[in-house]
């Protein structure tokens, strides 16, 4: 049954490198997830492998096209993400503010339907 009083949100996080949070960046983005599960924010959170180990299939129509890499080749791509419910989207952008503080990068908040 879905809770209409809430609304889910993924917020991906984005960088430029393949490298992975330092120590300190792990340990805070632990402690937001925390909060985000004692809040009752929490759905999911997960890291994503570098963007040279995708592969795009394309199978519109039967074209069967594999392609190895990225779908888009730009410096900057998501490396992990979280996806939370909040009330509205003010607060899912407040909660988008501490993540993206939490891992030291910038995040992109879009809701989900």
């Amino acid at each position: 049954m879905f809770d209409n009083s809430v609304m889910k949100f993924l917020i991906s996080v984005i960088d430029d490198t393949a490298g992975l949070a330092s120590d300190d960046e792990m340990a805070a983005i632990d402690e937001f997830n925390e909060r985000l599960q004692a809040d009752g924010h929490w759905e999911f959170a997960c890291g994503l492998t570098d963007p040279s180990s995708a592969t795009v299939i394309d199978n519109r129509a039967g074209a069967g096209k594999v392609t190895h890499g990225p779908l888009i080749d730009t410096p900057e791509h998501v490396i992990g993400f979280w996806i939370i419910t909040a009330a509205d989207r003010d607060e899912a952008l407040a909660l988008a503010t501490e993540g993206s503080k939490a891992c030291n990068r910038k995040v992109e908040v879009r809701a989900l339907h």
